[in-house]
C-alpha cells in the first residue's frame, strides 16, 4: 500500500450498530485515524439497530460467540463510562434478568453440553430440574420440561436503539464523520487475480477512495459483496415482535426461551415477544408488516399453556424488523475474503449483532491498524470458513 492510500479513509458502509462500533473502536484504539461512515437512512427505520429486541446472552455452543459475549456485556455495563459524551452520559437501560432456557427429555442432552462449554468460559448460568423451576417460578406450567438453563448475571436486555446513538455519537466526538447518502458500486482493479478496492462510489456521484472499505451493510449486505464478484449468503429474515399486556404477575420474570421456539420477556409495565416461523415459511425480505395472525394461530394458545395467568393474555401492538440472516450457518462473517485484499466483511450476525458489536468492532478496528487481532481472535467466525465449506454450528439460535 502506498503513502497516499494510506491516507486514505477506511470508509465504513452502513451506520448501523455493527458500523459504528467499528467506527468508534477505530478512532479509540488510534485518535486521529481518518474514518468516514456511509448510512443512507440516518433516521434508522428500517435498520434492525432500531427494530432489535436489544438483548445479550452468556447461553451459546460455542467457544467463539460465548466470547464475544462475555467481552459485550462488561461493555454494556460501562456504556456510561465509555460512552460519555461532552457531558453527556448514556443510559441504555441495561437490566440483567437471565435467560431461561426450558428443554425437553430430548432436548436435555444437548442442554447439558452446551452448560459445560458455557461453565469452561466463566459463564454465570444454572441447570433447574423441574422441582427447582416450580420453586423459582410458580407462574410457569411444567409439562414437557425435563430441564431449565437460567442465566443468572451477564444476561438480559437493553434499549438497542440508545446504544446505537451513543456509539454514533462518540464515534462523531472522536472525528468520524457521517454522510447521509448510499453506496451505490465499488471502484476495483485487480492484481495478480486479488481484486483491490479503490473507492466507494455514492448515490450523490461522490467517490470516496478508501485505504479499507467495510461491508457492515446489515440485511442488505450481499448487495455490497456482488459489487466485487463475491457471494455473501445474507438475506433479511423478518421477524415480528409482539407488546403484551397481562394482568397477571411473573415475579423474577427472565427472557424466556419456551420448548416451542417462542420467547417472551418483560418490557416496561408489559411483556414482547416473538417467534421464529418455520423453514419454509420465512421468505427472504418479506414486507415488514408485522404477522399479527401468528399471535392468535400460535402464540396465545402456546404461552397461555406454559403460562396459565396468561390466559388473559392482549396484544397491544407489534412491529417487524429484519434478522440479517447468515443462511450459511446463522453465525457471524468477519474479516477478508480472499478474492479482495481489502473489503472487510462484518456480516450476518442472525440476530445477535447487538451483543457482539462490541467485540466486533474492536477486533476489526485492531485487524485494521495493526495487521492481527491483539485481543479476542476472531478467526473462528472468519469469512475463509465459507470459501472452505467449514460450517460453524450453532446450537442455540432463537
Amino acid at each position: 500500500m502506498s503513502v497516499a492510500e494510506d491516507q486514505h479513509p477506511i470508509v465504513i458502509i452502513g451506520g448501523g450498530v455493527i458500523g459504528s462500533a467499528i467506527a468508534y473502536f477505530l478512532t479509540l484504539q488510534q485518535p486521529g485515524c481518518a474514518v468516514v461512515v456511509v448510512e443512507r437512512d440516518p433516521s434508522y427505520a428500517r435498520a434492525s439497530s432500531a427494530l432489535s429486541a436489544s438483548s445479550i446472552r452468556q447461553q451459546f455452543s460455542t467457544d467463539i460467540n460465548i466470547q464475544m459475549s462475555a467481552f459485550g456485556i462488561g461493555f454494556l455495563r460501562n456504556v456510561a463510562t465509555l460512552l460519555a459524551c461532552q457531558g453527556d452520559v448514556p443510559a441504555i437501560g441495561l437490566h440483567e434478568g437471565g435467560y431461561l432456557y426450558l428443554a425437553t427429555p430430548a432436548g436435555e442432552p444437548t442442554l447439558r453440553e452446551n452448560h459445560a462449554l458455557q461453565k469452561q468460559h466463566g459463564a454465570d448460568v444454572a441447570l433447574l430440574s423441574p422441582q427447582q423451576l416450580a420453586e423459582r417460578f410458580p407462574w410457569l406450567a411444567l409439562q414437557g420440561v425435563a430441564l431449565g438453563s437460567l442465566g443468572l448475571s451477564g444476561e438480559g436486555w437493553f434499549d438497542g436503539y440508545l446504544l446505537l446513538t451513543a456509539l454514533r455519537k462518540k464515534a462523531q466526538s472522536q472525528g468520524v464523520r457521517y454522510l447521509a447518502d448510499e453506496a451505490v458500486d465499488l471502484d476495483t482493479a485487480t492484481s495478480d487475480g486479488v481484486l483491490h478496492v479503490n473507492a466507494v462510489r455514492l448515490q450523490s456521484g461522490a467517490v470516496l477512495p478508501c485505504r479499507y472499505a467495510v461491508n457492515a451493510g446489515g440485511a442488505w449486505a450481499a448487495a455490497i459483496a456482488g459489487w466485487a464478484g463475491i457471494d455473501l449468503p445474507v438475506v433479511g429474515k423478518r421477524r415480528t415482535v409482539f407488546n403484551l399486556a397481562s394482568p397477571a404477575a411473573l415475579p423474577g420474570c427472565p427472557l424466556l426461551i419456551d420448548t416451542s421456539g417462542i420467547w417472551l420477556r418483560p418490557e416496561g409495565k408489559g411483556f414482547i415477544c416473538g417467534f421464529a416461523p418455520e423453514a419454509g415459511n420465512d421468505a427472504d425480505f418479506a414486507p415488514l408488516e408485522p404477522e399479527y395472525a401468528a399471535f392468535d394461530d400460535h402464540i396465545w394458545p402456546t404461552l397461555a399453556g406454559r403460562i396459565p395467568g396468561f390466559e388473559a393474555l392482549r396484544m397491544q401492538g407489534a412491529w417487524a424488523g429484519y434478522y440479517e440472516m447468515n443462511t450459511f450457518d446463522h453465525n457471524a462473517i468477519v474479516g477478508l475474503h480472499p478474492a479482495c485484499d481489502n473489503l472487510v466483511f462484518a456480516n450476518g450476525f442472525s440476530g445477535h449483532g447487538l451483543q457482539q458489536c462490541p467485540a466486533v468492532g474492536r477486533g476489526l478496528a485492531e485487524w485494521m491498524l495493526t495487521g492481527r487481532y491483539q485481543s479476542l481472535d476472531l478467526a473462528p467466525v472468519s469469512i475463509q470458513r465459507l470459501v472452505d465449506n467449514r460450517p460453524l454450528r450453532e446450537k442455540n439460535v432463537i
